[in-house]
């Protein structure tokens, strides 16, 4: 106690000021003073394998060069590969999924149409006097007299109350001048006269001009039946555009009169299950099963006793010989929600032939957006659809056809449906449409009209692979009764025989129907998963890893704004330091690498102490040691040790 307080009084040495910091204690925001000691610790730190050896091998220059060299290259095939994956990930490619599906499948929607389109009774006699114009272009042409309307070419003349515009001609086809050598040598016993032709050298045709007449050319065909039907053809469409509303006033056949016996799942259909429609060129069309049936049809069991089965009437009584060549009855099958494109896809039946149908389902799913050009409703594509119906491209390339026809022509397409306010095409209105249509014909054949081009396909698309077989029906056998039957319940004329009657049946094959779906090959997922297998076959490092590049170039900025920034505070704010000062702020000391980070032994050198830092970067701190005794001179590390502070027992 005594001893205590004689310890108590009396003033002690002043405490100990504490140490200053050294270099390897971190503090809160630091930033390394020169771009060598950064690249240092970023190499002595780095988890990316290879670096340290840019350091550590600083005594053997060639090894420095060669790993330079080898992290460099490294460097470079790695961020080759980043550019493959990145150029194949914008791509956008995709895989294609089959699935086979097997379920109750909705029966499709079946459209017949009778291959005769009836005489309306307001414009029959308009149709006798094309007929018998054509008659008489057939016995000019051909010297051919169809029917005993033409006694005397004359008389035919003076029947007709006008002629019809576009009159169909016989056009010589010039021969090349080697051929007309050979024709004048062969031909040079006949007399000049009376020369010859032959049926090969000229063409059949009719003369199209457009409004003003300067511009005409020859519509020629190198067929003569090909040239007949289709001038008959386009006079009889200027016919039908002159009515107003053709379905109201149409000779609308019962459905009785075509289809005789209709089954489907062997149960007979209704009124219900089709509806009605007229093709100018088919005529009559019944489509079963579409979206307007109170129903649908469903499909349990596959086989031709649990599908469609139609008998009908091909009868040619009625039929208008210059326009129907074809006997039998025209087929398609489609969707509920799409409308029938005879011509595109239907195809024809046979009398006295039963044809089997049997189908197979297939769907589609396409990838929009940037993976595929398709459109999922048709709303972004810039053709209206006059159909109103579910966009097919069918539908968006006639309705662009359409909206060409009705710019360019002033009238609207009689197989197409019109838009708002314009007319049907008739040269009584538009005296140059035909010249119109059929350089638009041409134009949209080639695809200048861009109508291809606008028409994107659909992104689900669902459509049923047919396969035919054909059969003799009915058979020698059974054709008596059969014929029998058919005249006393359905009127049918017994002498007709097998040419007034056709069998068809439409079933699926299978219940499992395929589909075809796309999804993207490359995800983000993917691509992640591939850059990070890129850096670690290169680098063999983690992502933390590309964090630590940022933070090295991140520091290089830093280091780069400081120095200018010490630069121009040198040079504009402090004009006495001149020159020395910039020259202070660009020369930094190297720093010593610190022995743990290298498998080198420390340099003697390295524990001399180094010289003090600039006061341009860091003030030195307070002389506190300056109190005490100051070490021996000799500066050997016996004094060294030995030298305390006062006050130290």
């Amino acid at each position: 106690m005594k001893e205590d307080k004689r310890e108590e009084p009396g003033p002690g040495p002043e405490p100990e000021a504490p140490p200053p910091p050294t270099e390897e204690e971190e503090a809160l925001l630091e930033f390394h003073r020169s771009y060598r000691e950064l690249f240092e610790f970023f190499c002595n730190n780095t988890t990316i394998h290879g670096a340290i050896r840019l350091v550590c091998s600083q005594h053997n220059r060639m090894k420095t060069a060669f790993w330079a060299v080898l992290w460099l290259c490294t460097f470079g095939m790695m961020y080759w590969q980043f550019g493959l994956l990145f150029g194949e990930y914008f791509s956008y490619p995709v895989s294609l999924n089959i699935n086979l599906n097997s379920d109750k499948l909705v029966f499709p929607a079946v459209t017949v149409c009778t291959l005769n389109p009836y005489r309306y009774k307001e414009i029959k006699e308009e149709l006798e006097e094309l007929d018998r114009i054509t008659e008489q272009t057939l016995f000019d042409l051909y010297k051919y007299n169809s029917s005993n309307t033409l006694v005397a070419h004359a008389r035919g003349r003076r029947d007709l109350r006008e002629p019809l515009p576009h009159p169909l001609q016989r056009l010589p086809v010039a021969a090349p001048p080697h051929a007309a050598r050979r024709v004048r040598r062969a031909g040079s016993s006949v007399r000049d006269n009376n020369p010859q032709v032959n049926r090969k050298d000229w063409k059949i045709g009719f003369q199209l001009c457009n409004q003003n007449k300067s511009d005409c050319f020859y519509q020629t065909y190198s067929s003569g039946v090909d040239a007949v039907r289709e001038w008959y053809r386009f006079h009889y469409i200027n016919i039908l555009s002159r009515r107003k509303d053709t379905s109201s006033s149409l000779e609308e056949d019962v459905l009785g009169k075509f289809i005789f016996t209709c089954r489907f799942n062997q149960v007979s259909c209704n009124e219900a299950n089709y509806s009605h429609f007229h093709h100018p060129i088919y005529g009559n069309c019944y489509t079963f099963n579409d979206k307007n049936s109170s129903n649908l049809w469903m499909s349990s069991m596959p086989g031709v006793n649990n599908g469609l089965s139609l008998t009908l009437r091909t009868e040619q009584n009625d039929f208008i010989p210059l326009l129907s060549t074809v006997t039998g009855a025209r087929v398609m099958v489609h969707g509920q929600d799409e409308p029938a494109f005879m011509d595109d896809g239907g195809f024809n039946l046979r009398p006295g032939v039963e044809t089997s149908i049997s189908m197979s389902k297939e769907a589609v799913d396409r990838l929009g957006g940037d993976y595929g050009d398709c459109t999922k409703n048709g709303s972004e594509v810039p053709v209206k659809n006059l159909y109103g119906t579910k966009y097919t491209q069918q539908v968006c390339i006639h309705s662009c056809f359409q909206e060409s026809m009705i710019r360019e022509c002033g009238c609207a397409y009689i197989f197409y449906p019109p838009s708002n306010n314009s007319e049907f095409c008739d040269y009584r209105k538009h005296n140059s449409w035909g010249y119109c249509y059929y350089k638009l014909q041409d134009a949209f054949s080639s695809d200048r009209l861009g109508c291809f081009t606008k028409c994107r396909k659909p992104c689900s698309v669902t459509s049923y692979k047919l396969s035919a077989g054909y059969s003799r029906w009915p058979s020698v056998t059974s054709q008596d009764w059969v014929f029998q039957m058919l005249s006393r319940q359905n009127n049918y004329t017994i002498k007709n025989k097998r040419d007034g009657v056709a069998k068809l049946n439409i079933f699926f094959k299978e219940l499992n129907y395929k589909t075809n779906s796309e999804s993207p090959s490359v995800t983000m997922v993917t691509l992640l998963s591939n850059l990070g297998s890129q850096w670690s076959l290169w680098f063999g490092s983690s992502v933390l890893s590309v964090v630590e590049m940022a933070e090295l170039l991140f520091d290089l900025l830093v280091i780069t704004f400081l120095m200018l920034l010490r630069r121009f505070r040198s040079r504009y704010w402090s004009p006495g330091r001149g020159r020395g000062g910039a020259q202070e702020v660009a020369s930094t000391p190297a720093s010593s690498l610190p022995s743990r980070f290298c498998p080198h032994p420390a340099s003697p050198s390295s524990s001399l102490p180094g010289p003090a830092p600039s006061p341009a970067l860091s003030a030195p701190p307070p002389a506190y040691a300056t109190l005490g005794p100051h070490p021996a001179p000799s500066g050997s590390t016996e004094a060294s040790s030995s030298a305390h502070t006062p006050g130290e027992p």
